[in-house]
């Protein structure tokens, strides 16, 4: 019966063979902003929806390299017609607003808000002109 090598108790090993110690991965996810990068990449899917994900996400990632590479911004892929839609989803009951959580886990999905920025809720709602415009 083969012998197994002994697995860390965090199941993971550095590429230098040592073991990787305390919160796993969690400085290379920071420093090379991985979970907004899938937060971006799921958004998008969800939303679009293509026939091929696996091969939408590849595009994806393809200009986001070519962008970084030339320095050119990275193409927004929501257009206003895009924005109204996931207003009108978010106002199921067609109010004409939304309530802040929601405007607020918006923001977050699309990349677009972070958990150190400081939005204050005013108690008016979020309109539909204001949800264009922050968008």
């Amino acid at each position: 019966m083969p012998q197994s090598r002994p697995v860390p108790s965090n199941g993971l090993t550095r590429r230098d063979g040592g073991t990787q110690q305390g919160a796993p991965g969690q400085e290379i996810l920071e420093k090379h902003r991985i979970m907004e990068l899938l937060n971006h990449l799921t958004s998008n899917l969800l939303f679009y929806q293509p026939s091929k994900p696996r091969e939408y996400l590849i595009s994806l990632l393809e200009r986001l390299r070519i962008a970084k590479i030339t320095g050119v911004a990275f193409p927004f892929f929501m257009d206003h017609t895009n924005v109204v839609s996931m207003f009108e989803m978010m106002d199921s009951a067609r109010r004409g607003s939304i309530t802040f959580v929601q405007y607020k886990g918006a923001l977050e999905n699309l990349g677009l808000s972070t958990e150190d920025e400081d939005l204050k809720d005013d108690g008016h709602g979020i309109t539909l002109d204001k949800f264009k415009h922050e968008v």
